[in-house]
């Protein structure tokens, strides 16, 4: 009986797809199981290549087959989908996973820790509370305007908002007011859970030497920072650091043919969460003309006089995504020398 070397996982919420190649790329065997049955045959297995999907539930079954002394493969949903064959079913994702992990050329991600991955829920958290907020924010408006007052922009209108309604000069109906006390008590309410939740990523990214590292470079505060430990798990699965700003989005989207290259907007793939954070750290340098030029130099004081705004702004983003890959490999703080 042949050998299996390779085995990949389709994943799912309780039933699991597993499939075994052997070194010649043979099928050894596919089964169904489920959470439980799939531990145990990963525990008893000798050790072999585990490949799955880097998606939902994998990092912490990347850890479970570590722990078992098992090499764990994970890759981007979007490289298995070419050994996808025929129809698609568990199945034959399952064996296209066990392929694909076997081609030289193929490009995996590591696995990320446990903090990480906890890391990772408490900005999410924050994120959503943020989105509630600004919800809040629009009802607020939305009820004010139907009786003709138009809410000024800004978190400090909102929290002033009686005082400022006393300044229009309009009677409001009593059951109305009553709503807007309800809506500023929540939106207060979520401030605070915002704020907690930026607390917990304080305390979690403590001890973390790369959390701290990151925000020597301008504009990089703790989200930005707490974002690339949580996101990144090990910067040399990144050859440079164009590879890193291209992971993110912010380099052209390219679109060749005939010899001909032609260079669009930015690719916009990878991490969102990312790409926005380094877009508003961006952004916030080049608001303040002396401190871009004094870490940056002449370089962004000419493409600002060359090029739109908004160009500027991914062009420096792009720039401070390289500088954090570099600082993240080094483990060194950032310089002008960087």
């Amino acid at each position: 009986m042949a050998t299996t070397t390779t085995i990949g996982i389709d994943l799912g919420k309780s039933s699991f797809h597993a499939i075994g190649h052997d070194l010649s790329g043979k099928e050894t065997f596919r089964k169904k199981l489920s959470r439980t049955k799939l531990l145990q045959m990963l525990s008893v297995h000798e050790p072999v290549n585990v490949a799955m999907e880097s998606c939902g539930g994998s990092h912490w079954l990347a850890r479970k087959c570590k722990s078992y002394g098992h090499t764990v493969k994970l890759i981007p949903a979007q490289y298995v989908k070419p050994y996808v064959k025929t129809n698609k079913n568990d199945f034959i994702d399952a064996d296209a996973i066990a392929e694909a992990s076997t081609r030289p050329s193929m490009r995996f991600t590591s696995p990320k820790a446990e903090e990480a991955q906890v890391a990772s829920m408490v900005r999410k958290v924050r994120s959503s509370f943020m989105k509630e907020r600004t919800a809040c924010m629009n009802r607020i408006g939305a009820m004010l305007l139907e009786f003709g007052l138009s809410l000024p922009r800004g978190h400090s209108h909102l929290k002033k908002l009686f005082a400022w309604i006393e300044l229009q000069n309009e009677v409001l109906p009593n059951y109305l007011v009553c709503e807007l006390k309800t809506q500023v008590e929540y939106y207060q309410y979520l401030s605070e859970k915002i704020e907690l939740q930026e607390k917990k990523l304080r305390l979690i990214n403590k001890e973390n030497i790369r959390y701290h590292l990151l925000q020597t470079i301008p504009g990089v505060g703790p989200l930005t920072a707490a974002c690339c430990v949580a996101n990144v798990a090990d910067p040399k699965d990144f050859s440079n650091g164009r590879n890193f700003a291209a992971w993110i989005g912010l380099v052209p989207h390219q679109h060749s043919t005939g010899g001909k290259s032609r260079m669009l907007g930015i690719s916009k793939r990878g991490n969102s969460d990312l790409r926005e954070l380094f877009i508003h750290a961006a952004r916030s340098i080049l608001k303040k003309t002396e401190t871009a030029e004094k870490h940056f130099g002449e370089w962004v004081v000419n493409l600002k006089r060359k090029k739109p705004f908004n160009v500027v702004v991914v062009a420096l983003a792009n720039k401070l995504a390289r500088i954090a890959w570099s600082v993240m490999v080094t483990n060194k703080e950032f310089s002008l020398k960087i």
